[in-house]
């Protein structure tokens, strides 16, 4: 037979776990979106000069040669006021390749140059769907919101299956 316990250390123990539960959501709620603002932050670096281009130079750019991780070739521009120029410099990766001709932007104040387009907008926002693959982890173990955690995980697949398609 089991003791029973006096009413005033069922209901501390019930406020004990309510209280580690709570903390247990605040703390993976916090991790899960840190993680998501970190995948913002890394790609804003690059898609606002893709997605917010009124008022920029655009241009093509032919890649003519490629060192270590970078790209470079001559500038030919596509909007009024751009000026042509000799050699920009595109980081080098999978979504390019010496001898092809892209059609960029370029970074204000530098011979810096980021793909513009479909392409452009979708590669600049990968390092988001890492970020929304790695959140799904942290919601359906920490938070045990399988649901939403699918939803955050098959956004973070297509998002880098339509930049991979795309490029």
């Amino acid at each position: 037979m089991i003791p029973a316990m006096p009413a005033t250390a069922l209901t501390s123990r019930q406020a004990s776990v309510a209280a580690l539960r709570f903390g247990r959501l605040a703390s993976m709620g916090a991790v899960a979106v840190l993680i998501l603002i970190a995948g913002v932050w890394a790609s804003w670096g690059s898609a606002q000069y893709v997605m917010l281009t009124k008022g920029r130079e655009r241009g093509t750019v032919e890649v003519a040669r490629c060192a270590q991780d970078v790209c470079s070739g001559p500038y030919t521009p596509l909007s009024h006021g751009s000026q042509a120029r000799g050699r920009v410099d595109i980081e080098e990766t999978v979504a390019v390749r010496k001898g092809q001709t892209y059609t960029v932007v370029v970074k204000p104040g530098s011979a810096d140059v980021v793909r513009s387009g479909p392409a452009g907008v979708l590669y600049s926002w990968v390092p988001m769907g890492g970020a929304l693959l790695l959140a799904s982890v942290v919601v359906a173990g920490g938070l045990r919101r399988t649901r939403f955690a699918w939803v955050l995980a098959g956004s973070g697949i297509a998002l880098l299956t339509a930049a991979f398609v795309t490029i």
